[in-house]
């Protein structure tokens, strides 16, 4: 896709966002970012990206900074820790002032993508879920990113086109802590390793947006799942990876951290056919295998 001539804007400049706004610069692309972190700014400035704006999204000082329009934007926002509180601000009321700055005057966003989470559903005794899948019954943090997701579906001035990207559990470079803990050589970990793990691979996550960016003008305001489509028992993964470290298998402990006692991790099949059938996105990396065995040969 060439980005000649083009601005992305990115809200919440971090894991996923910088390596989206590396891949737009490549293809020629202007690229503001908007980031709270004083050292990611400084890093996406050093990387090329023309606008840098360090600022809170809840402080409207950030909308004096930034350019009228964008022929695209990512929402990316994230907690990035601090509670149910930090969540909704985050989600919910980052969302929202992102939808005003867009409805306000003559600016205007061609396409805007959202990265949410596959945290948003629910089910969590072994279901195959896709997007059609309900959002009834979930705890706290779901129902924040479903009500983030509402905000989106309403009627929205300022934006042509919009997709929501529900994302799998993400990793790869930089982003590797079961990689990290196991050639540490940690001999228990939490849990029973029975519920399936839903990856998806950072760089499958911005193949996913540039997919949806660069998708045709009659594809527009859908909700997609972002998942390798191979999802596996977190026993069998670990397994896995001890077998290419050259490490002992740990036990599980059978117990979780105090936060997730009562409900355990979440044991689903996240499906990611209507993101494959309705754009040219496909996983680079279509299962754990083949995204930790890069991650293996590079850290």
């Amino acid at each position: 896709m060439d980005w000649t001539g083009k601005h992305l804007m990115i809200f919440g400049c971090g894991y996923v966002g910088t390596a989206l706004a590396e891949a737009a610069l490549a293809a020629g692309a202007e690229v503001t970012a908007l980031t709270r972190n004083p050292g990611r700014a400084e890093a996406l400035r050093a990387a090329g990206v023309s606008r840098v704006v360090q600022a809170e999204i809840l402080d409207a000082g950030w909308r004096r900074q930034v350019p009228q329009e964008a022929d695209f934007a990512l929402n990316c926002l994230s907690a990035g820790g601090g509670g149910i509180t930090a969540y909704r601000q985050a989600y919910v009321e980052g969302m929202q002032a992102i939808l005003d700055w867009a409805a306000t005057g003559s600016r205007r966003i061609g396409t805007l993508v959202y990265t949410g989470s596959t945290g948003v559903y629910p089910q969590s005794g072994g279901e195959a879920v896709d997007e059609n899948a309900s959002l009834a019954g979930g705890d706290g943090r779901s129902s924040i990113l479903a009500e983030a997701e509402g905000r989106l579906h309403r009627p929205q001035a300022g934006i042509g086109r919009w997709f929501i990207l529900r994302l799998a559990g993400i990793y790869g470079p930089g982003r590797h802590n079961l990689l990290d803990q196991l050639r540490a050589g940690v001999e228990t970990l939490p849990g029973t390793g029975t519920p399936r793990m839903n990856l998806a691979h950072r760089d499958d996550v911005v193949r996913a947006i540039l997919a949806c960016l660069a998708a045709p003008a009659g594809i527009g305001h859908e909700v997609f799942n972002v998942s390798d489509g191979s999802p596996a028992p977190k026993r069998e993964v670990v397994r896995w990876l001890c077998a290419a470290l050259g490490r002992p298998v740990p036990a599980f402990a059978g117990s979780l951290s105090a936060g997730r006692r009562e409900t355990g991790p979440a044991d689903r099949l996240i499906a990611n056919r209507k993101l494959l059938e309705m754009t040219d996105w496909s996983p680079g990396f279509p299962t754990y295998r083949e995204g930790y065995g890069a991650l293996l040969r590079e850290v």
